[in-house]
């Protein structure tokens, strides 16, 4: 089962990219008024074995500044449903939507 680390700050950022130089970090951006995305994360849900990232949930609805934050630090168009793989602070892989899979984030990890 994931254990989601949640995103309510933009401090939470700092700490991503500060802990994804020893551990991959995975962002997802939920809209918690979307179906294709209630999807996606069920998906990561249900399919989740990636010990080795830290998986980190932000709300887009309660969170939208953070999410602005999010594209403009990395670089990566908003989306929704979304996945960033962070990597020795930047990111290595996005993708959105019905896209999203736990294979898809593994084939990226390496």
């Amino acid at each position: 089962m994931i254990e989601w680390k949640t995103i309510s700050s933009i401090n939470n950022l700092e700490e991503i990219k500060e802990k994804s130089h020893t551990t991959p970090c995975l962002i997802f951006k939920h809209s918690t008024r979307c179906s294709i995305s209630s999807i996606a994360k069920h998906r990561l849900d249900s399919n989740w074995d990636l010990d080795e990232v830290t998986p980190y949930y932000l709300d887009l609805i309660s969170y939208r500044s953070i999410s602005n934050a999010i594209t403009q630090e990395f670089g990566i168009d908003h989306e929704s449903p979304q996945v960033l793989l962070i990597k020795n602070g930047i990111c290595v892989f996005n993708t959105s939507h019905l896209d999203i899979s736990v294979s898809h984030i593994a084939e990226n990890i390496v």
